[in-house]
Parts: C-alpha cells; structure tokens; sequence
C-alpha cells in the first residue's frame, strides 16, 4: 500500500506542476498522466484527494508557504512550487498522516523530480509550515527507544 501512496503522489505532484505550468483545466491533466502506464499502480483515491486538493485550495496554500520562502513565490522552481503546494495541503487536510511523514516524502519528491539542493530547501520551508500548522503534533515528546 505504500508504494501506492508513494506512487500517488509523485502523480500528483506531476499533476500540481502541469495545472501550474499549463493553466489547464485539471480533468485534462489527470487524462495526459493517465496515458502514463504506471499510473495504474497508484491509490488513485489519495491521488484525486491530493491534485484537487492544491488546485482548490492554491490561493490559501501559497499564503501560507509565502510566509516561509525567501523569495516571491514567483520565483521559486516550479518543482520546489508544486512539492510544497502538495506537502502543505496534506499538512492541512491529511491530519492521519504525521507530519514527518509527509516532510519525509516532500524532501524525496523534490529528489526525485527537482534540481540538486532544492530537497534541503523544501525540507527546511516544510518544517517551518509543520511547526505553524501542527504545533501539537511537532512539539509532542518523542517516545523513548
């Protein structure tokens, strides 16, 4: 099941980076990353959740991420953009996932798809939006080893 939820979002976050590249209805990306034959091995349902999810939500998401980055929004890299729009809206509103979960896959996603450093980058913006978005969960104790 993981490798399914894994595999959704990096689908999702091509998604994030089409609709912001393109401008394209998102029914239209879905259908151009639907042509992709591994897309049959992603949690379709944790998929849909994400892209529509960013695309609902973008005004508020890059609000929140604004207040963060070091630069106008416009200036980030549309792979580093669309990672921390899909790891902020599941901060938001995956609250079963935990936090370092959904770092942990952002900072792997930028790896996978983004420039050499961005990972550092969106790995320090996303512990920022965590400890403003999930203070309970990021200050609770860990439980000793």
């Amino acid at each position: 099941m993981s490798g399914n939820r894994r595999k959704a979002r990096e689908f999702a976050v091509q998604g994030v980076y089409l609709w912001l590249l393109n401008q394209q209805p998102v029914n239209d990306v879905i259908k151009q990353l639907r042509e992709d034959a591994a897309y049959q091995e992603i949690d379709e349902a944790m998929f849909s959740k994400l892209l529509h999810g960013v695309v609902a939500n973008v005004a508020e998401l890059d609000l929140r991420i604004a207040h963060f980055v070091d630069r106008p929004m416009a200036e980030l890299s549309p792979v580093e953009h669309a990672v921390l729009l899909l790891g902020t809206q599941e901060l938001l509103h995956s609250l079963e996932v935990p936090y370092r979960v959904i770092i942990n896959e952002a900072v792997e996603l930028t790896k996978t798809f983004g420039g050499t450093d961005g990972h550092k980058y969106v790995n320090g913006v996303m512990d920022k939006i965590a400890a403003q978005v999930r203070s309970a969960e990021v200050n609770k104790p860990r439980a000793p080893k």
